[in-house]
């Protein structure tokens, strides 16, 4: 069986990474997003599984000290990481792999697997990812502004993607994100693998 692609899919807050992922998830049944291990309570509305794995922090440890993790973090006093086994079972299955991650863990998932596909998601402009922030309406003018600092320092990563979509408009951006996994499908190599009978036949002298 053909084995699938990871992607990493990093953007600064506010970019609408998350909403653009799941819009492709939910038209492509190929492809398929990570769920991280994560030992930060869960919220209300989340789901065990379904948002995060959620565990204690002894066991993430344990999963740390058994190399578990294809890339890890701390975020605050929280882990996050990214299943290894998981991962590498659903590519060998056949499907895509969407990581929805910083630019720090793709940098990680790429040291190990250099085949792994970079994707960058940037807003049209500062003034635009202001107003999605502020928008949500959760956070006041000093935490606005801190993220905001933190963004612009997260966007000069975009160079280390191989692939970047500027999300104005959000179909466009999602036809965009679709384009590049679509691509990447159709590479030679594994146009090689996945039609080699075909190929062979058409390249068979009679």
């Amino acid at each position: 069986m053909q084995a699938g692609t990871l992607f990493t899919v990093s953007a600064p807050s506010g970019a609408g990474k998350t909403s653009l992922v799941k819009a492709l998830v939910d038209s492509d049944s190929q492809v398929t997003v990570s769920v991280s291990h994560t030992t930060r309570p869960m919220r209300p509305g989340e789901q065990n599984g379904v948002n995060y794995h959620f565990v204690e922090r002894e066991s993430f440890v344990d999963m740390l000290g058994r190399d578990a993790f294809l890339e890890h973090a701390q975020v605050f006093d929280n882990f996050y990481g990214t299943s290894k086994e998981w991962v590498e079972e659903t590519l060998a299955g056949g499907r895509d792999v969407i990581l929805e991650i910083d630019w720090q863990g793709a940098a990680q998932v790429r040291r190990l697997l250099p085949d792994t596909v970079g994707i960058f998601i940037l807003p049209p402009s500062q003034e635009t990812l202001r107003e999605r922030l502020t928008g949500r309406g959760q956070d006041d003018p000093a935490v606005i502004e801190r993220r905001m600092s933190q963004a612009i320092d997260e966007m000069s990563h975009y160079v280390e993607a191989d692939y970047l979509v500027i999300n104005d408009d959000f179909q466009v951006a999602l036809n965009e994100l679709r384009a590049v996994v679509t691509a990447e499908r159709q590479r030679l190599q594994r146009q090689q693998e996945r039609h080699s009978g075909l190929l062979e036949a058409l390249l068979r002298h009679r």
